[in-house]
C-alpha cells in the first residue's frame, strides 16, 4: 500500500514540476496575448491576468491527458475560448494598443498575427468560416493602420 502512495506522490510532484517549467517558459507570451485581447495597458492588466490564470488552471487540470499535445496550444485555445465567452466585458476603452478594435477583431488579430495561427485553425477555434476570419483580420489591420480609425470608432 505504501508503494502505491509513494508512486502517486512522486507522480504529482513530477506533474507539478513539468507544469511549473511550462508556465515559466510560456506565461510571459501568453500574458501578452491576453493583454492584447483585453485591450488593457501592459502595466495595468488585471482582466488579462485573470483570463490567463483561468486558462492555465484549465491546462493544469488536463495536464495528464496532454501527452503528445502541445500545452501552449491547449492553453492558447483555452485563453481564446474564455475570452470569446466573456468578450462583452472587454469592449470598454482601457488604453491598450488594440483598444480601437472590437473584441472579435482583437481575437482574430491576436491569433493570426501575434500568435501566428493559420486562418483555418483560427476559424475552427472560434467557430467562423475561413472567409469571415480573413475579412475580420483585413478590417482589423485596416483599422489599426488608419489614423482616423480612432475617430470613427469613438463616433459609433
Amino acid at each position: 500500500m505504501r508503494n502505491v502512495s509513494e508512486r502517486q506522490t512522486a507522480s504529482k510532484r513530477r506533474r507539478a514540476r513539468e507544469f511549473e517549467a511550462f508556465v515559466a517558459g510560456a506565461a510571459g507570451r501568453l500574458l501578452h496575448a491576453a493583454t492584447l485581447l483585453t485591450a488593457e495597458p501592459p502595466a495595468a492588466n488585471p482582466h488579462a491576468q485573470r483570463l490567463l490564470t483561468a486558462a492555465l488552471a484549465h491546462t493544469y487540470a488536463e495536464w495528464d491527458r496532454l501527452r503528445g499535445e502541445d500545452p501552449y496550444d491547449r492553453t492558447r485555445q483555452a485563453l481564446a475560448a474564455r475570452f470569446a465567452r466573456g468578450a462583452w466585458r472587454y469592449h470598454r476603452v482601457r488604453g491598450g494598443v488594440l483598444d480601437r478594435l472590437s473584441p472579435q477583431e482583437r481575437l482574430v488579430l491576436v491569433l493570426r498575427l501575434y500568435e501566428g495561427v493559420a486562418e483555418e485553425q483560427t476559424a475552427a477555434l472560434i467557430g467562423l468560416p475561413v472567409e469571415r476570419v480573413r475579412a475580420i483580420c483585413t478590417r482589423a489591420v485596416a483599422t489599426m493602420r488608419s489614423p482616423r480609425g480612432a475617430g470613427l470608432k469613438a463616433a459609433s
